[in-house]
């Protein structure tokens, strides 16, 4: 299997850029308290992975700060650095159950929150970013409440499937990617996305949906487009003073 395009040398290179995802998400105003969560993956079977610890501050996040976990690891919660149980829950058994997962981003970025919110928050193909998630789209609808059950880690892998981005019903967004810039790339092009359907479904007037050829031609036309990622990535960070 060839690498995936621009990935880091180390899991020191890898730990600096999830760090700066972090601090890049909440400058553009995705950033929820002290919640939500992002993980890599450091192993090749997925099981050893990075995670930000508990309750920090994404603003805050440095390299050094994330956790090495191991998903297997049974006793990680009685730990007195524990990781949040949420997180846990989801990027723990995503990680273990779906080895591909290398980045896993998850965040409720606005935009992506209110699609998620609506009865039907399918992401209906009616431009260009929509059609970009044209077959890469799975849906959890199944929301309980905040997810620290290992069954809501299960139903929550088991809804990813072999898809790249999950939109959770009642909830926000989770993006998988090979790389972080992939990952934040799909989570930056997915609020747009979803705050194109949003405005045109606020207008009251019916959408014009691309057919299925068209919008798989576009979703396909997206591909030779994907080193685009580290470059946006790189302008973010120096924007921000960050790498």
């Amino acid at each position: 299997m060839n690498a995936p395009v621009n990935a880091p040398d180390t899991i020191a290179d890898l730990r600096r850029d999830l760090a700066d995802a972090f601090r890049i998400t909440h400058a553009l105003g995705w950033s929820e308290s002290v919640g939500n969560h992002f993980s890599a993956a450091v192993s090749a079977d997925g099981n050893a992975f990075l995670l930000n610890a508990k309750w920090q501050h994404f603003a805050t996040i440095k390299p050094e700060d994330l956790l090495l976990l191991d998903s297997r690891d049974q006793d990680v919660l009685t730990r007195p650095d524990a990781p949040d149980a949420s997180a846990w829950c989801v990027h723990g058994t995503l990680h273990r159950k779906l080895p591909d997962a290398r980045v896993i981003l998850h965040a409720h970025s606005p935009y992506a929150t209110a699609l998620a919110c609506l009865k039907d928050p399918t992401v209906v193909p009616i431009d260009n970013n929509t059609a970009r998630f044209y077959g890469r789209t799975a849906y959890d609808l199944s929301f309980g409440g905040i997810a620290d059950a290992a069954e809501e880690g299960e139903r929550i892998a088991e809804s990813m499937g072999d898809k790249s981005v999950l939109v959770m019903g009642n909830h926000g967004v989770t993006i998988i990617g090979e790389t972080v810039a992939d990952a934040f790339e799909d989570l930056y092009f997915f609020e747009k996305a979803a705050q194109t359907i949003i405005l045109a479904r606020s207008s009251g007037q019916p959408l014009a949906v691309l057919s299925d050829a068209v919008a798989q031609n576009t979703a396909d036309g997206w591909k030779p487009y994907r080193g685009m990622a580290a470059m946006h990535f790189a302008y973010l960070r120096s924007v921000h003073g960050l790498g």
